[in-house]
């Protein structure tokens, strides 16, 4: 008990003399210096949360496509993390917050000039927070263009989303841009990071065109299922994990306790609404409750309220998450009556609920939302960003993946598409000794 006494003494004679008043003669830290380690400490452990989405993305995609095609999709998603790594430093980061103009930044590219500090961390931290983000937009489309498109073109995909579109759509909003000017918010990404992802996958999935034996001739659509359910539950459970570092670390500081606690709750609470009403409405519409369909409705709920998470009360990112149920819902259903294929569902979850969960932000904010007594205003600039971002992202990306046919092409050949990626694009198969049917 002695020993627990001193250890207390210590403790309140720390709280009351405080760190600043430490003699920097012994080698102690100012008070400035431990609250920039751990903001810095905070900034970096999100940022690893975030990668692991990479793997979250990964089984999913994995899961809800056929065996023969899993090594390619995940090789994909390899080449995504790498891919956007590498382009960002190169270019993207400098686009995105150099010094500029409204439309794009022009310095610290390669990152080169960079000051030593942004936002109150080291640079370097900073700049592997963003990078991540920019690797989750970029392999959001690997799932709706899955298991047609080639890998070396992909690549290429890979490498300018992330240099460019991504970067230019993330400095108008976070790097000081036209929309930031206009007051348009987005805290951790549902535009920035979602919509781009999505509306790309949309431009994709158009032009490479659907899977062989999705459509039939009178238009209806055939169930091509994915060969590990399991798989992809597990990608979901870790992308849900993985959003407690998206969105609580986009505060960018461990300082303010209240916010990022509120942040983590809004964001929970809007995925198991999210989880909830999509398998309730599915259950309903369609006689059975659907793991798959469950699944993307947790996402949904995370995508929509990724914008929103910070301004809105638990109640309001409840309803928040719930209304994303019918959005992924018809979307899915949507996208069959239009014959666009999309394996994973990619373009409802990111691209429609990105948009839900910007809108949302203009009607719940708790003091500038529609609902909430705040008038029109802020739901218009919400509203104007998210169509100036998904016009800018699909008109780009339409370009460039049409570009990418006419030139590398885009799509494999018809035998290795039902031979299989795997073998086709590798030369392997990702569960040897067991049979895969190839002619699914």
């Amino acid at each position: 008990m002695s020993r627990l006494r001193l250890l207390a003494a210590a403790g309140v004679w720390l709280a009351m003399v405080g760190p600043e008043m430490l003699s920097a003669a012994d080698g102690d830290p100012t008070l400035a210096e431990l609250v920039r380690g751990v903001n810095t400490v905070w900034v970096l452990m999100a940022a690893f949360l975030v990668f692991f989405m990479q793997a979250g993305f990964g089984m999913l995609e994995a899961g809800f496509t056929r065996a023969k095609n899993a090594a390619n999709i995940l090789m994909k998603n390899m080449m995504d993390f790498s891919m956007a790594s590498l382009a960002y430093w190169m270019v993207g980061f400098g686009l995105m917050y150099g010094a500029g103009n409204g439309l794009l930044g022009m310095d610290q590219f390669f990152l080169i000039g960079s000051p030593a500090e942004t936002a109150g961390v080291p640079t370097l931290a900073f700049w592997l927070f963003q990078a991540v983000f920019t690797a989750a937009a970029a392999t959001i489309v690997a799932g709706a263009m899955a298991e047609r498109c080639k890998f070396s073109t992909y690549m290429i995909y890979s490498f300018i989303i992330s240099a460019l579109v991504y970067p230019l759509v993330g400095h108008w909003i976070w790097g000081g841009g036209w929309l930031s000017e206009l007051g348009f918010q987005d805290f951790a990404g549902s535009t920035v990071v979602h919509s781009v992802g999505g509306f790309a996958s949309l431009a994709g999935a158009m032009v490479i065109g659907p899977r062989l034996g999705k459509y039939n001739p009178d238009g209806s659509a055939n169930v091509i299922p994915g060969h590990n359910i399991p798989l992809a539950a597990l990608g979901c459970l870790i992308l849900w994990f993985g959003w407690f570092g998206f969105n609580p670390g986009s505060s960018l500081s461990a300082m303010d306790a209240q916010l990022i606690a509120k942040v983590a709750v809004n964001t929970n609470l809007a995925a198991a609404a999210g989880c909830v009403a999509t398998t309730l409405l599915v259950w309903w519409l369609y006689g059975k409750p659907d793991l798959s369909m469950s699944i993307n409705g947790a996402l949904a709920g995370l995508v929509a309220i990724t914008a929103p998470c910070a301004v809105v009360s638990p109640l309001s990112s409840i309803m928040i998450g719930f209304l994303a149920a019918p959005v992924v819902t018809f979307g899915v259903v949507l996208l069959d009556k239009l014959h666009i294929d999309d394996p994973v569902g990619a373009v409802p979850v990111h691209g429609m609920c990105g948009v839900w969960g910007t809108l949302a932000l203009g009607l719940f904010h708790h003091s500038e939302g529609l609902l909430l007594g705040g008038g029109f205003k802020l739901l218009g600039v919400q509203a104007l960003g998210s169509f100036s971002v998904v016009l800018f992202t699909f008109g780009s990306m339409w370009i460039i993946f049409k570009l990418l046919a006419a030139t590398v092409g885009l799509r494999v050949s018809e035998q290795e598409e039902i031979r299989g990626l795997d073998i086709g694009e590798h030369g392997m198969e990702s569960y040897a000794g067991f049979q895969i049917f190839l002619t699914d």
